[in-house]
Order: C-alpha cells, then sequence, then structure tokens
C-alpha cells in the first residue's frame, strides 16, 4: 500500500505530463501487484477490511490484490474532488486501469460509482455539482475502457461463466445517464454525448446481446423525448439509423419528418428548426436565457461525417450537402430574422465545412445570406460579429496557404455574384489581396483569364459597363503592384501587352491562333477615350515598378543581373514592333510623320546596336538603351494624350503641348547622338568579334555621359513615377562612365533660387518653344524675357501705377507730385466707391495669385531637388571608390544644414546620404585630388564654428571625419592636424564658437594617433580658455586622449606629458582655492580622476617608482581643500592617505621626466 499511495497525489496536478507520468507508474505497479495476488476461494461477509474501503459487498476483494481493490475505489471517489485537475486526472488514471483489469466486470464498478455520486440534502451547490461531474466521468470511464462491452469472462472467477459485461449493466449506465441529464440543463448536451459514445461501442462491437441494446436504447429514447426532437435525439438518430436498417424509422420519425431518412433533402427544413435551437418564433426570448453557447452542438460533426466522411471519400455526398448547407445554414441560421448569436454558430459551421470540402465544392459554401452577413460585420469593427468575422478570413487565409491551387476559386467567389467586386474596399480588410499574395502563379493566370473574358460580358448601361472595365484595369494593376505576390514572367507579359493593345491600338478583330494572348480576348464593345488614356497610364505605371526587376525565362523572376535579363520595357517595345507590323487586326491610334518615322528607325537601329555591346560597358549600354526605349514610350503616349484634348482646351495650351512633345524629340535625338559618340565599333574584320569603347568627344562639345544625365535630369523634372524610375534605374547602369562634369552637373541642380526665377523660367521655357513655331513673334518673346528680369522695385511700381489706373478710371486721383493743386476735388459718391473697391481688390487678387505662383514653383523646385538627391544616393551606392564623391560633400552640406521648414524632408534626406552613405565607406578612395580634398576639410571646419545647430554640427563632424580619413590615406596628416589645432583655439578663445567638445571627441575616438599628436597644442591651449568651463572640457579631451592613445607614443614622451599634465592640474585646482576661478566639487572631482588616469597610464610604462618627487605641493592642496567650506564634501572623499600615496607615484613620474630631458 506504501508504494502507491504517493503516486494519486501527482493525478491531480495542473501539469498534463505530471499526469500522465503518475498514471502510468501506478498503473505498471497495480499490474505487478495482481500478477502476484492470489485469488481468494470464497469471500468472508465478516472479514476485516481497510478503513477506507466501502466495504465487501461490491467483490472487488474477491480476484483483485488489496493494493488494486482500493486503487479503484481511490479513483472513483477521487472523481468528487474539486482540487485543481483531480477529475482529468483520476478519470485517464481509472480508465486506464480498468481497460487492464480482467477480473471486475461492468456491473460491480456501475454499482460503486452509483453509490459514490448519491446526492445528499445537506449538501451545497458546488458539492451537488461535483458530485454530478463524478457520476458522469465515471460511467464515461466503463464505456472509454472498454469495459462495457468485453466478451472475455473473469479470468480466475470461481465461476467461468461469469462474462464483464451483459446486457443488463448496458441497459443499468444508459437509464443513470438519461436521469442525469435530465437534472442540470448544463449537463444535457455532454451527457447526450456519453450516451452516443456507449452506442458507438456496442454498434463496433460483436456482443451477442447488440441488437437487443440497440433496440432497448431506441425504445426508451425516443419514448423519453416523444413529439420533442433536440439536437441530442437529432445525434442518437443519425448513429442508430445506420446500425438498424430493418427499423421502421418512417413511423419513428413521423410526423416532425417526411422522410425515414433524416439526412434526406425533404426533411432539411425540419433539421434548420431544430438546430436553431429556437422552439417558438420569439428567438430573442429564447437567445437571452442564458442557455446560448459560443461552442457549436457535437450533433454538427456527426452531420459531417454523415455527408463529408473524411475516411471513406467514397461515400461522400457532396451534392447533397450542398443543398443542406443552403437550406440549414444559409437559410436558416443566417436568415434575415437570426439574431446574432446564431449567425455565430453560422460562421463556425462554415469553418467547420471550410476544412471538409473539396476544392471543386467551394463555391457552395459562399451563400447569398452567408455573404451579405460576412460583409456587413467586416465592415464596422463596432459589429456584433466583427472578431468571428476576421476569424473567417484568417481561416481562408490559412486554407489558401495550404491549397494555393484554390485561391483563384475563392477570389471568384468574393468578387462574384454574392460577394462584391470592391470587396476589400467595402470590408475595410485586405482579403483579396492576401488570398493573391498566397497563389501560385497558375492560379494567378487563371485569375487574370477570367478578368479578361469578363471583358467580354456586356452589362446593362454603359456606365456600369466602363466601371467594370475599370475595376479589371486596377486588378491588373494591383497584381503588378502587390510585392507580396510572386511574380511570374508569362502572366505579367500578358498584362503589359494587353495594356498596350488597348491604349496604344485599335483591335480590327481577334487573333484567336495568334502568337499574342492579349489579341486573344479583347472587349466586344468599342473603348472611350477615357479608358484608353487610363490603360495608357496603367502601362507606364506598371513599366515603372517592375524597372527594378528583371525577367529572363518563364517560371519565377529571377534576380537583377543574370546573363539573359532582359528589361520589360524592352519587351513591351518588342510587342509594339510586331503590333506596328501587324495590320490585319490592329491600327495604331496615332500615326507617326515622316519625320518621325526617320526618328524612329534611328533609334531602334541604335537600340539594336547597344544590345550588340558586350563587356565593361555592357551595363552603361543597358542604361542608355533604357533610357531611349523610356524616351520613346514618353512620346508615343504623349502624342495621343494630346490628340485627345478638345478644341478649346487646345487652343489654350497649344504653345506648352508644342514645347512638351519637342522636348521629347530633343531628349531622343539627345539620346541617339551620345549613344553613338559614347559607344564606338571598330570594324576591322567582318570575321572578328566587335569591340566597343568609349571614343573621346573634342573638347568643345559636351561629353556623351553629361548629355545623357541632362536627359535623365529633364525626365525628372516631371513629377511621375514613370520617368522617375527609368531615371534612377537608368542612371545605376552608366553611373560608373560618370565625370567630374557630370557630377556638376547633378550638383547644379541643387542650387537655392529664387522662386520668381523659376516662373519666370517656366515662361521663357514656353515662350521659347512657342518662338520656334512662329518666326513672327521674335520680338514679343524678347519683350517678355525682358520683363521676367525685373526686380522687387519695379513690381512694386507696376502694383503702384495698377492702383493709380484704378484711381483714374472712376475719377479719382492719387496722390502724386505733378497734381494740380489748385484744381478742386470733386467728391466721390457711393456707387464710384464701389467701383473703386472692385478695382482694387482685383489688383490685389492679381498680386496673390503672383505670390501663389511663386509658392507652387518653390514646392515643385524642391520635389525636384528631391529626386535629383536618389540620383547621388545612387552614384554613393554604386560607386562608393569614386573619387567624384568629394565634390558631393559640399553640396549635400550646403542642402543639409541650409534648408528651411519647408524643406525640412530634402535636409532630412542630404543628411542621410553624408551620414550612412559618405561617413561609412568602407574602401577607400581611388586617385583623390588632394588639394581639393584640403579645400574641402577647410571649409568644413569653418562651417562648424558657425553652426547654428546640434544637427548641423554632428554632420560637419562626420564628414569632416571622411575627409580626415581621405587624407590620411594619401599621407596627409599635417592639413588634418593644422585645421583641428585652429578650430581647437576656436574653441577655445572665441566665445560664440559653434563648436563642442563632441567635435574633438569624435576626431581623438576616430584617429587615436592624430589625437595623441594633439595633446600639447590641448594642454597649452587650456590656460587661454574663455571661461573655466572651457577649460575642463580640455582636460576632458586630454582624459579622451590618455584613455585611447597613448599606446601611439614613446613611453618617455607620455611620462613626460603626463607630468606636465599633473602640474597643470594642480595650479588650475590651487587657483580654484584661491577664488581666480569658479570650479564645482563635480568639476574638481573630474579632474581628480584624470589625475588617476595619468598615474595609471604612467604605472604601466614604468613599474620601477621611487619616492624622488618633493610631495609637498600635493600635500599642502590636500590641505587647503580640508579647510575649504567648498569642498569640504570633496575633500573628505579623498581621505588623509591617499595624497600621500598620490605623491609617491607622483616623485617617481617627476624622476623619469628629469631624465629624459638629460
Amino acid at each position: 500500500m506504501a508504494t502507491t499511495l504517493s503516486l494519486f497525489w501527482n493525478l491531480s496536478s495542473a501539469s498534463k505530463k505530471e499526469r500522465i507520468s503518475a498514471t502510468v507508474r501506478l498503473v505498471n505497479s497495480l499490474e505487478k501487484f495482481q500478477e502476484q495476488h492470489t485469488p481468494k476461494p470464497e469471500v468472508s461477509p465478516g472479514s476485516e477490511d481497510d478503513e477506507e474501503n466501502v466495504g465487501s459487498t461490491d467483490g472487488l476483494d474477491v480476484l483483485n490484490a488489496h493494493d488494486v481493490a482500493y486503487s479503484i475505489r481511490r479513483l472513483i471517489r477521487g472523481l468528487a474532488s474539486p482540487r485543481e485537475s483531480s477529475r482529468l486526472g483520476f478519470s485517464v488514471a481509472l480508465t486506464e486501469l480498468l481497460s487492464r483489469l480482467d477480473t471486475v466486470t461492468s456491473a460491480q464498478v456501475i454499482s460503486i460509482i452509483v453509490d459514490g455520486s448519491k446526492i445528499q440534502g445537506s449538501m451545497t451547490g458546488q458539492e451537488e455539482r461535483d458530485v454530478l461531474f463524478a457520476r458522469l466521468f465515471g460511467l464515461a470511464t466503463i464505456i472509454h475502457s472498454g469495459l462495457l462491452v468485453r466478451q472475455t469472462p473473469l479470468s480466475t472467477s470461481p465461476s467461468s461463466a461469469t462474462n464483464s459485461s451483459s446486457l443488463e449493466s448496458y441497459k443499468e449506465l444508459v437509464n443513470h445517464l438519461l436521469v442525469l441529464a435530465e437534472k442540470k440543463s448544463w449537463l444535457r448536451e455532454c451527457t447526450w454525448w456519453t450516451i452516443g459514445q456507449a452506442i458507438d461501442a456496442v454498434i463496433k462491437s460483436s456482443v451477442s446481446w447488440k441488437e437487443e441494446a440497440l433496440a432497448s436504447t431506441l425504445e426508451v429514447v425516443y419514448e423519453r423525448e416523444k413529439n420533442i426532437w433536440t439536437p441530442e435525439t437529432v445525434a442518437i438518430t443519425l448513429k442508430l439509423q445506420p446500425a438498424m436498417p430493418k427499423h421502421d424509422w418512417k413511423k419513428t420519425l413521423a410526423p416532425t419528418f417526411k422522410d425515414s431518412a433524416i439526412l434526406a433533402s425533404a426533411n432539411f427544413s425540419s433539421l434548420g428548426r431544430i438546430l436553431k435551437e429556437t422552439p417558438g418564433d420569439d428567438e430573442w426570448q429564447q437567445s437571452n436565457t442564458g442557455t446560448w453557447k459560443a461552442q457549436l452542438h457535437y450533433v454538427w460533426n456527426i452531420i459531417f461525417d454523415g455527408f463529408l466522411p473524411e475516411s471513406e471519400p467514397e461515400r461522400r455526398r457532396n451534392a447533397l450537402f450542398q443543398e443542406f448547407f443552403r437550406v440549414v445554414v444559409d437559410e436558416t441560421l443566417f436568415g434575415a430574422s437570426s439574431s446574432p448569436e446564431r449567425k455565430f454558430w453560422g460562421f463556425l459551421v462554415f469553418k467547420k465545412a471550410l476544412r471538409r470540402v473539396d476544392g471543386t465544392d467551394i463555391p457552395m459554401l459562399f451563400t447569398k445570406n452567408f455573404m451579405r452577413s460576412w460583409i456587413n460585420h467586416l465592415s464596422n469593427k463596432d459589429r456584433h460579429l466583427h472578431k468571428i468575422s476576421l476569424d473567417v478570413v484568417k481561416d481562408i487565409q490559412d486554407f489558401v496557404q495550404q491549397n494555393p491551387q484554390l485561391g483563384y476559386t475563392l477570389i471568384l467567389q468574393l468578387t462574384g455574384i454574392h460577394g462584391s467586386q470592391q470587396f476589400d474596399k467595402l470590408t475595410k480588410t485586405k482579403t483579396v489581396e492576401s488570398i493573391l499574395s498566397r497563389m501560385d502563379g497558375d492560379g494567378i493566370m487563371q485569375y487574370i483569364q477570367s478578368l479578361l473574358e469578363q471583358m467580354d460580358e456586356s452589362d446593362n448601361g454603359a456606365v456600369a459597363e466602363e466601371a467594370k472595365k475599370i475595376w479589371i484595369v486596377d486588378q491588373f494593376t494591383a497584381l503588378v503592384r502587390n510585392g507580396a505576390i510572386p511574380k511570374r514572367e508569362d502572366w505579367i507579359q500578358l498584362i503589359l501587352n494587353w495594356f498596350a493593345v488597348q491604349g496604344l491600338y485599335l483591335v480590327k478583330r481577334k487573333s484567336a491562333k495568334g502568337l499574342l494572348a492579349a489579341l486573344r480576348v479583347t472587349p466586344s464593345s468599342v473603348l472611350s477615350e477615357d479608358f484608353r488614356r487610363i490603360c495608357r497610364g496603367k502601362l507606364l505605371g506598371c513599366l515603372a515598378d517592375l524597372t527594378p526587376s528583371t525577367a529572363s525565362q518563364k517560371g519565377d523572376m529571377p534576380k537583377e543581373g543574370t546573363v539573359d535579363d532582359e528589361f520589360w520595357i524592352s519587351k513591351v517595345f518588342t510587342v509594339v514592333n510586331h503590333l506596328d507590323k501587324d495590320s490585319k487586326h490592329v491600327t495604331s491610334l496615332s500615326e507617326p510623320s515622316q519625320e518621325e518615322q526617320l526618328l524612329l528607325q534611328q533609334a531602334y537601329k541604335t537600340i539594336e546596336h547597344l544590345r550588340q555591346v558586350d563587356g565593361k560597358m555592357r551595363e552603361a549600354a543597358r542604361g542608355v538603351e533604357l533610357l531611349l526605349s523610356a524616351s520613346l514610350l514618353q512620346r508615343r503616349c504623349a502624342n495621343l494624350d494630346d490628340d485627345e484634348l478638345d478644341a478649346g482646351i487646345l487652343e489654350a495650351s497649344v504653345s506648352f503641348t508644342v514645347y512638351r512633345i519637342n522636348l521629347i524629340v530633343v531628349m531622343i535625338q539627345t539620346c541617339i547622338a551620345a549613344a553613338a559618340t559614347m559607344f564606338s565599333t571598330d570594324n576591322k574584320s567582318k570575321n572578328r568579334r566587335k569591340s566597343h569603347t568609349i571614343s573621346q568627344p573634342d573638347s568643345d562639345s559636351p561629353k556623351p555621359i553629361d548629355m545623357l544625365v541632362d536627359v535623365l535630369i529633364g525626365f525628372l523634372e516631371k513629377s511621375t513615377s514613370y520617368l522617375r524610375a527609368m531615371a534612377n534605374k537608368s542612371f545605376s547602369c552608366i553611373a560608373s562612365a560618370a565625370t567630374e562634369t557630370t557630377i556638376d552637373l547633378i550638383v547644379a541642380q541643387l542650387e537655392r533660387r529664387n522662386p520668381a526665377d523659376l516662373v519666370a523660367d517656366e515662361e521663357d521655357e514656353t515662350e521659347s518653344a512657342t518662338s520656334e513655331e512662329e518666326d513672327d513673334d521674335d520680338a514679343e518673346s524678347s519683350d517678355e524675357d525682358n520683363e521676367s528680369d525685373l526686380d522687387d522695385n519695379e513690381a512694386a511700381l507696376e502694383l503702384r501705377m495698377k492702383i493709380e489706373d484704378a484711381l483714374k478710371a472712376n475719377g479719382a486721383e492719387a496722390a502724386i507730385g505733378d497734381t494740380d493743386e489748385e484744381s478742386e476735388e470733386e467728391p466721390v459718391d457711393d456707387e464710384q466707391m464701389m467701383a473703386i473697391d472692385e478695382h482694387l481688390a482685383e489688383v490685389f487678387r492679381s498680386r496673390s495669385g503672383d505670390s501663389k505662383q511663386n509658392v507652387n514653383a518653390q514646392r515643385e523646385a524642391t520635389h525636384f531637388k528631391n529626386r535629383v538627391l536618389d540620383l547621388v544616393d545612387i552614384f554613393t551606392r554604386r560607386m562608393p571608390q569614386s573619387p567624384h564623391n568629394l565634390r558631393l560633400v559640399l553640396p549635400l552640406i550646403e542642402l543639409a544644414t541650409k534648408s528651411g521648414n519647408d524643406e525640412r524632408q530634402l535636409s532630412d534626406k542630404a543628411r542621410g546620404i553624408l551620414n550612412n552613405r559618405l561617413a561609412k565607406l568602407k574602401d577607400p578612395l581611388q586617385e583623390v585630388d588632394q588639394d581639393y580634398a584640403e579645400t574641402i576639410l577647410d571649409e568644413l571646419h569653418i562651417r562648424a564654428r558657425k553652426a547654428h545647430s546640434s544637427d548641423a554640427l554632428a554632420t560637419l563632424s562626420h564628414c569632416s571625419l571622411f575627409i580626415c580619413r581621405v587624407l590620411t590615406n594619401v599621407g596627409c596628416e599635417k592639413t588634418v592636424l593644422r585645421l583641428y589645432k585652429e578650430s581647437l583655439a576656436d574653441f577655445m578663445t572665441r566665445k560664440a564658437s559653434s563648436l563642442n567638445i563632441t567635435f574633438f571627441k569624435d576626431f581623438v575616438t576616430r584617429y587615436p594617433a592624430l589625437g595623441w599628436r594633439l595633446r600639447d597644442d590641448v594642454l597649452d591651449t587650456s590656460p587661454k580658455a574663455i571661461n573655466a568651463y572651457r577649460k575642463c572640457q580640455a582636460f576632458q579631451l586630454l582624459n579622451t586622449i590618455l584613455t585611447l592613445s597613448t599606446s601611439a607614443g614613446d613611453s618617455q614622451d607620455v611620462l613626460s606629458f603626463i607630468l606636465k599634465l599633473h602640474t597643470s592640474v594642480l595650479h588650475f585646482i590651487d587657483s580654484a582655492c584661491d577664488d581666480q576661478v569658479s570650479l564645482s566639487a563635480a568639476q574638481i572631482k573630474d579632474l581628480f580622476k584624470l589625475v588617476m588616469l595619468g598615474v595609471r597610464q604612467a604605472s604601466k610604462l614604468d613599474n620601477s617608482n621611487q619616492n624622488v618627487w618633493d610631495s609637498e605641493a600635493w600635500r599642502t592642496l590636500h590641505g587647503r581643500l580640508v579647510a575649504s567650506k567648498r569642498f569640504a564634501v570633496l575633500s573628505s572623499g579623498i581621505g588623509p592617505t591617499s595624497p600621500t600615496q598620490q605623491t609617491t607615484q607622483f616623485d617617481s613620474i617627476k624622476k623619469e621626466g628629469r631624465g629624459s630631458r638629460r
């Protein structure tokens, strides 16, 4: 007994692992005891038993060991224990023990369980609850252990005819469970579930009394629940019908059900009312009684097993389940009169069905009422069922993650007839987007094909059809722009081709067998000009998003830099060339003139030539090809957009239109000329491979790389994502060919200009473009150019003249010097005053309009500079070792330190390039201009001495360290030290200096060897400090130098400097005691720390210390500090012996210093 008592305690542990471990040890021990037990020949009624035993009348002691019989009784009693997890642990142990024993009968155990779980009148509510659960768990252990249907007789029974189970014990167990189900409503469901487990055990067994047991169950269940159908009786019926096919089920189920098979379609309406659990029409009264639970009834699992069995796929009844789901779930649980509680159950049923149905049957779950309720509750987080609706979204996402091939089917349902094309917008979620990101390439292609097929479908009304087409275009764009969607060349190419066809061409007829898939599916109706303009815009936008990526062969898109990589815009041009020649199926919307055709032919030849460039210039050739292709496509789209303007708009903006088109043509011509000059071909032999080199242009003509960068800058002036992406990508390819003039050209765009000049320049450009078309207007254009150069005084004079004209026009005279003093003033009436007010208001409105125009011009200039900074960032990232990086420092400093509040983003971006790119370059620059680097460092220090903010000073410090690294790499330390010495003198002697101690500490930390060479200058300059605080900061800098830089100097020099430093500190503290300078106790403490650091550094260099130095000065200082009221606290912290110890080390230092001087 003593070996098993200790094992019962852990059965109540809250840890599942401990409970299982205790169960294993207990059962194994009891098995050993039972093997060693010898059965008693007979039971002695008067035998003594353990006081814990219930008694000998249960018969357990006849065939079982004493420990086994005690353990059975103890485990049954423990089922009623409220301690922690006793009920779980004891029931598991009892189940396992009964499954291994063949010396007990089910009738014996049932009797012990019933006797030990009787309710008495003196019990509290909690005690009654524990007893009822004890009976339920105890009867369940009989079923789960298999004892209920065990056919083997007792192994050591005196009578071999005694069986472990019987029909009577089964009936007794079912009756006890039925009585238990009626005691408490919260016990009903779990008790009936246990009855179902008993029925399953009988059905699966081969006992001789199976039919009698099922018949008795049928009789007692339907007699007790006569004419009252509940989900529990439905569950029992579903279990009994397959096991009792000969029974007259039609009579049993009548009149509630029409068909004898309870899962027949004729019974679905009745099933829906039963499973909804609302007996009356007042559903809300039923749902508010407190009996509703957030979990589904267990009958739903049985129903799903009947329709969609997981273990037997051949028995699945998908068609019947579709009807069941429509009637019972959609029309009942999601009906218009259903309460939120029933709809909550409906969502749970949907989640359960989603894991059961096949992929082909997914659409049957997205029914009308379900979709309506789901969308409504997803759209607002204040809805009752918003959380469960989000859970449904999460389950769908997980389902697509496991089955990506079914994502297309789900999207069709969400955007189909019962859903909405704007599903994500209505529900304020990213459900469709997340499903697309989890789909594979085949699913994306299917989705695109379905969208293209919808273009052929004609809706009622032109407005609805146009809206659907625009929605389809938006879906295509979302597929390309969503970075989470796996990109594949085939469907991306299909989308781009479709945009090109619809935006640039008029389709005559479809090409069913053509190579171009975009011509196989085209809209049946005529497209509007607005829709074509949208397609062109989406084409350019998609190319902008795809430009950082490249595609090579079918399959997933490879990373940039592969051998066969090709820009997407090049693929689009291949398609455009093919369509231009296909006059049978398409017609171009824009017919180029003869001059434009010659230009296009020349551009195409240049592109073919660039594709043949190899070697080191291959990357630059690709950049020029991209730039030329982007210009050609931009010109084609711009021509079409200008042709679509109506007559009034075209007449008002003719000058700007001509200017823009001519500018694009000039860009194309510039690219062709630069490519011809930049890449020359040496054809010495037709059989030899072509060699491409960069030709050297004339000194007077601009360099080809500068011409290309000028075109890129022209791209950046237009605030479109397409031109910006093309410019950035092209420059990243040609950055290796940049020269000093190229960087100067980029930097020139970052200079600050007057907003009025910006507006005047735009007007000048437009006017100059117009003058090229109209030669007769040269004089007028010249006059307007001169007017754009008016200064502020002339503008004020013009405003005054306008005011005077307004006054004269209404009979009033301005107070000017040439007026006739003798003339009589005529009075001005109210009407004239009103007219004057209107004229003056008009004058000032025009003035305000000019001011707004200046503000807009300044804003556009800021955005333009922001885009130019992208080129700077690209250059520093692609060419980190280029000496041209030095030419970027001062212009970026100008932006980072002198930009206004409205240019905060610009200054932050410039500061980020300086701090994160240039200041953190790992590799040294190559072929640096030493004089230019010294000039930059000098300018940086001059600016640092006058910096207006700590952020600006920190940026200047980082740049200074970067230039110091450049100069030290070429052996120019003297200039670095000279400039830092000058800045140190400015910091110490000038009160208005903007420098701080961090500026010098960063230098010492980064370059300890150079910092050591500044030691004497710091110490010599400290007496000249403007105040005591600056002098203390000088000693702080010396502390940093001693900590980091002593290893860079000679030992004798270090000892001599430490002695000199101690003398300076001693005199400084003496002056503080004499009240010549004002020092705080904390400052003096820091000075003593510096002295002790010198002592430690000296002891590391020479340990042979001898007390040869007169330490009287330090003893005197100690006495003065003790006597001082100001420093009393500090002197008490020093202690009487510390100065003596310090002076001992100082004496040794002095000796070493004298020896070095000798």
